[in-house]
C-alpha cells in the first residue's frame, strides 16, 4: 500500500517504481519523453522537435491542429514562435540562486506596478489592441498556448508592443485584481506620435529640426524631465527606442510637469535605421560623449538631433558611430559625469545660445 501511489499516472511525482526491474525498459512516467528544458523540443512530436521518424511535429500535422496549407502562412511563423518562447521559458527557477531565469528581465518599475495604466484579464487588453490603444508592454503567463493568448501575442506583434513570457507566479504578484487569467498589460498614458509628426511641426513652424533621440533612457523620472527641457529649449519632439527605454506612464507624465501634452514623443525599434532616415532629410546628429571635445567648440546650428544616452553606459557604440559628431560639457568638479536628464538641459540649451546668435 505505501508504494501504491507510485503506480497511479502522476502519482509519487512521476517517480519510477523501485520494486520494477532498472532495466526493464520502461520508461518514466512523466520525465520518460526526456523534456529538453532549454527549448529545443523533446522527441515527442509537438513543440517543434522530431519524432522516431524524424519528422517533425508540424511535419505531421499533429498537436498543432493546422492543415498543410494554413502550415504555409504567414500566421504559423507567429503561432510557433509563441509556443517555442513558452516552453523556452517554463516555470523551472534557477538551482542557484531559486529565481526564475526570465523574472528580472522582465519586470517592470515600480512606478509601473501601482500605474492606473495596468489592464487585467484577456478581453481588456484584447480590446484594448483592437481599439488602437498604445500599449507598451505584454506579460504573459508562460505555457498558456490557447487560441485567446496567441491572438493577444499576434495583435501585440502588430501593435510594436514588449512581450515577456513570466511565470504565473510572477503574474500573481503583479496584478491586482487576482484575475489576470495569464495576461496583464500596461497602456501608454499619452498616445505616441510619429517620427513624421515631429519633422511636420517644424516645417510649420518654418524651423530648422531639432530633435531629441534618447538611446536606452530607463528611469521614468529622466524622461519626464528630458521631455520638460525639450520642450522648454524649443525642440519639435523627442524619439525613444521600443526596447531598453521608459515608456510614457504617469510617472513619466507628472515628470514632465504638462510638457508631454505640447511635445510629441515617437517610439522606433531601430534608432540606428531612424537616424539614417533622418539624415536623407539634412539633420545632422550631435552625440553627447563626455570623451568628445567641448560643447563650445562645435557648430550646433541648422537641422540637429541631440542624442543622449543610457544613464549609466551611455550612448552605444552603433549610435555613437551614427552621429556626424560628439560634444562634451566641460567638468571642473571632483567627478567626472551629469544626471542624464541635466546633460540633455545643458547640451540643449548650448544648441539654443548657437541658434539665436546664428
Amino acid at each position: 500500500m505505501a508504494g501504491a501511489g507510485r503506480d497511479k499516472p502522476n502519482g509519487g511525482f512521476g517517480r519510477r517504481d523501485r520494486n520494477k526491474d532498472k532495466n526493464s525498459g520502461e520508461k518514466d512516467r512523466r520525465f520518460g519523453q526526456k523534456r529538453d528544458w532549454s527549448g529545443r523540443g523533446s522527441r515527442s512530436a509537438g513543440f517543434g522537435g522530431r519524432d522516431e521518424s524524424g519528422k517533425t511535429g508540424a511535419q505531421h500535422g499533429g498537436r498543432t491542429g493546422r492543415s498543410r496549407a494554413e502550415d504555409r502562412n504567414d500566421s504559423r511563423t507567429g503561432y510557433q514562435n509563441d509556443r517555442r518562447a513558452a516552453y523556452r521559458m517554463d516555470s523551472r527557477p534557477d538551482q542557484k540562486s531559486g529565481r526564475y531565469p526570465e523574472w528580472d528581465r522582465a519586470t517592470p518599475d515600480t512606478e509601473e506596478l501601482n500605474d492606473e495604466n495596468r489592464l487585467e484579464g484577456r478581453n481588456p487588453v484584447l480590446e484594448a489592441f483592437r481599439s488602437g490603444r498604445a500599449v507598451d508592454k505584454v506579460f504573459l503567463q508562460s505555457g498558456l498556448q490557447d487560441g485567446m493568448i496567441l491572438t493577444i501575442a499576434r495583435e501585440a506583434r502588430k501593435a510594436g508592443s514588449v512581450i515577456s513570457y513570466v511565470p504565473k507566479e510572477r503574474l500573481n504578484q503583479m496584478s491586482e485584481t487576482g484575475h489576470h487569467q495569464g495576461v496583464i498589460a500596461y497602456a501608454a498614458s499619452y498616445a505616441y506620435a510619429d517620427v513624421q509628426d515631429i519633422l511636420r511641426k517644424a516645417r510649420e513652424k518654418d524651423e530648422d529640426p531639432f530633435i531629441f533621440l534618447l538611446d536606452g533612457i530607463e528611469d521614468p523620472h529622466n524622461l519626464g524631465a528630458i521631455i520638460r527641457t525639450a520642450n522648454l529649449a524649443g525642440a519639435h519632439g523627442v524619439i525613444i527606442t521600443k526596447h531598453r527605454s521608459a515608456m510614457l506612464t504617469a510617472t513619466v507624465a507628472r515628470a514632465s510637469a504638462g510638457a508631454l501634452n505640447y511635445t510629441p514623443v515617437a517610439k522606433v525599434t531601430n534608432l540606428a535605421v531612424t537616424m539614417e532616415e533622418l539624415k536623407k532629410q539634412g539633420i545632422w546628429f550631435v552625440c553627447a560623449d563626455m570623451n568628445g571635445p567641448s560643447m563650445y567648440s562645435q557648430k550646433l546650428t541648422g537641422p540637429i538631433g541631440l542624442v543622449i544616452g543610457n544613464e549609466g553606459e551611455g550612448v552605444s557604440r552603433l549610435i555613437r558611430e551614427k552621429c556626424d559628431f560628439t560634444a562634451s560639457i566641460p567638468m571642473r568638479g571632483d567627478i567626472d559625469s551629469l544626471n542624464a536628464s541635466v546633460a540633455a538641459g545643458v547640451l540643449a540649451y548650448e544648441i539654443v545660445r548657437q541658434r539665436e546668435q546664428k
